[in-house]
């Protein structure tokens, strides 16, 4: 199976890869088999969206592996580069260890303190500015903690993110990468670590065969990468003390796409855009003390599905010689009707078409475990048919923390992205069966008498399992749900 690694910078990298998972955990999945690789780079070790999007990944790897893949919901195998080769060393994690970073600021990064007084003198040109201290001061660049993130400033995140070509994490990846295999990498353009990340990241992969710790440089130099670049998509608080201000945003992405367009757009196979100008409710100014713990947006589940889109590419398309693509695809992702918040019915018709029935089918999985699960173990035949899905099940680790924990997980989601603005809001979350998606009712039953219920469900449910068998009750809960709730929403919305 050919792998996708996937490069995640920044908050904003760690959130879209948050939303790629839902839609995996979804059934949502290439038409090639790939097995997906997340590793996310970011400095701010305490960031809340990075913790968030690294529990979630473990989850969702402790469902695949228990009940196994081709069950429908999380169907895609998703590995840490560890795994890859256990003899590596590596944490296991799904994050990039940054060293030096931790409790230093950016100036012992580079040990500024033993050089001669013409070479500080020089960095203190090339890094002249201000920044945030911890308590909210106004602070040289250059005493800058590097464990809250580069807050905005990519000349200093460009710095510290050259240490990416040299680090055991990147010898592993390479080494493990083969020919087949696909890169993508996903950064914000607005900001500092993503900013900074993108470019470094790309040059030191076409670079990798110059690079003499690669046994295989040749494979990465021509290998297939694309990338998505999130413009800027929502709004923050103003604060007189804080470097990252709203008016910043657009004259960075300004700069930026200068400078992607010259020497960074020519080394893509394929480059995704996304964006939103709706100025909503805005976010609290945190340049990284605060943890920084942002709503989910629909700007980074449109740039998850870039990751799907690329992975469809067809291979004669994404030929690469001597580090340049002999040609190169640039898209951008646009909503069928400018609403404050977001139908199924409101998005392009690929997106509408990609997104409304997986993700009413996990919505449908969500709702039957939290309203009606525990009324029907051990009393309907999908319940009782071996392998049995019963009280014991329902109380072991795989259902009771990683499937509900998980199920949990996606609800927030859900709901991050309906209080967000612009929102995201496809379902009623609090409405029955027969309202729940927003836009449309379901069908009703013959004769038009009877709305669909959950006894409607419990029905579909008994019919598949009188015709399918199951290898154990974790794998049936998945692919029984699965098939089941397939059938309801073709049938029933």
């Amino acid at each position: 199976m050919s792998k996708l690694f996937i490069f995640g910078i920044g908050g904003t990298g760690a959130r879209v890869i948050k939303s790629l998972v839902m839609l995996l955990a979804s059934g949502m999945r290439s038409t090639s088999e790939y097995e997906i690789v997340p590793i996310i780079i970011d400095p701010h070790k305490d960031n809340e969206d990075l913790k968030r999007t690294v529990d979630l990944l473990n989850n969702y790897t402790k469902i695949s592996e228990k009940a196994g893949l081709n069950n429908g919901f999380f169907a895609t195998k998703v590995s840490t580069l560890q795994s890859l080769d256990p003899d590596n060393n590596l944490s296991g994690t799904y994050t990039f260890n940054l060293k030096e970073v931790s409790n230093n600021k950016f100036k012992d990064y580079f040990s500024f303190n033993t050089l001669n007084e013409e070479n500080k003198a020089f960095m203190e040109l090339l890094f002249s500015g201000r920044s945030i201290n911890t308590n909210g001061s106004s602070i040289d660049l250059l005493e800058i903690p590097m464990d809250i993130g580069f807050v905005g400033n990519p000349n200093v995140g460009s710095v510290v993110l050259n240490q990416f070509k040299d680090s055991q994490e990147f010898k592993d990846f390479a080494n493990n990468f083969n020919e087949g295999d696909r890169i993508f990498i996903i950064s914000s353009i607005f900001g500092g670590t993503g900013a900074a990340g993108f470019p470094t990241i790309l040059k030191n992969i076409r670079d990798a065969v110059n690079n003499k710790a690669i046994s295989n440089g040749g494979f990465l130099q021509n290998s297939s990468i694309g990338a998505v670049t999130v413009l800027p998509y929502f709004n923050i608080d103003a604060d007189e003390n804080s470097p990252i201000k709203r008016s910043d945003f657009i004259e960075k992405t300004k700069a930026a796409l200068g400078y992607y367009q010259k020497n960074v757009n020519p080394s893509l196979n394929a480059m995704y855009y996304i964006g939103d100008n709706y100025n909503g409710t805005a976010y609290e100014n945190d340049p990284g003390n605060g943890g920084q713990k942002n709503k989910a947006h629909i700007v980074e589940l449109g740039a998850a599905l870039s990751v799907l889109d690329f992975m469809e590419i067809p291979s004669d398309d994404l030929q690469t010689q001597n580090g340049r693509p002999l040609n190169s695809t640039f898209k951008e992702y646009g909503i069928k009707e400018d609403k404050q918040a977001i139908y199924f019915e409101h998005l392009g018709d690929g997106s509408n078409s990609m997104l409304s029935k997986s993700l009413t089918q996990l919505t449908l999985l969500k709702k039957y475990i939290d309203e009606k699960f525990d009324s029907s173990i051990e009393k309907q035949t999908w319940s009782t048919d071996n392998p049995a899905i019963d009280k014991s099940f329902k109380s072991g680790q795989f259902f009771n923390s990683n499937l509900r924990g998980f199920l949990s997980q996606y609800l927030d989601w859900l709901k991050e992205m309906e209080s967000n603005s612009r929102a995201f809001s496809p379902f009623n979350l609090n409405a029955d069966l027969f309202k729940l998606i927003n836009g449309r009712d379901a069908k009703k039953e013959m004769f038009g008498f009877k709305k669909f219920n959950f006894d409607s469900f419990d029905m579909e449910l008994n019919k598949v399992v009188k015709r399918a068998s199951y290898s154990s009750a974790e794998q049936k809960i998945l692919n029984l749900f699965f098939q089941a709730t397939s059938t309801i929403v073709s049938d029933k919305y």
